[in-house]
């Protein structure tokens, strides 16, 4: 069987962050990972067996890696990969595909997912600071999910550059 544990792939294994629009009920999220596990054991690029994993964190962000060492993935595995994705946000009526809204944990530690425009509202009123924890769902590599670059302060992500905090004024 292709699948194995997220955590026995390798650092460099190519990964996918999905975040559901709201958190998924535990027998939504036992539906959701039944159907990724289905879909692990039988995918294959040019034919060959794709050694993937998954994991649910927070009852809300779908990880899926593929370790390239042993198979590599091709765009139309990627592809299919995001076909079943599409189905089952259909089936469980909550978005996964959606790369939209920014992932982060408000000041209660609470994860909330915002349009861009009002988490930088958010940004510039200082409801966020730089040391606010956001979810960098761009991140490639199941290493990153692993070293704190995927979970991580505001600071040391792409989301400092594009939500600017305003820095205090001293006096």
């Amino acid at each position: 069987m292709p699948a194995t544990d997220f955590d026995r792939l390798p650092d460099d294994a190519r990964a996918w962050v999905f975040a559901a629009s709201r958190p998924l009920a535990d027998a939504e999220a036992a539906a959701l990972l039944g159907r990724v596990d289905e879909f692990l054991a039988r995918w294959a690029a040019h034919g060959h067996p794709v050694v993937g994993a998954r994991d649910l964190r927070h009852g809300r962000f779908l990880l899926v890696a593929a370790d390239e060492r042993a198979t590599g993935v091709s765009g139309c595995s990627i592809d299919s990969l995001f076909d079943q994705l599409r189905a089952l946000q259909d089936e469980l009526d909550v978005a996964l595909l959606d790369p939209g809204p920014v992932w982060f944990r408000d000041a209660g530690g609470e994860i909330r997912g915002l349009p861009r425009p009002e988490f930088r509202a958010l940004a510039r009123d200082g409801g966020v600071t730089a040391d606010t924890i956001v979810f960098d769902n761009t991140v490639g590599t199941v290493g990153d999910v692993r070293h704190g670059r995927w979970e991580t302060a505001l600071r040391n992500a792409w989301h400092a550059k594009a939500f600017p905090i305003p820095q205090p004024a001293h006096g």
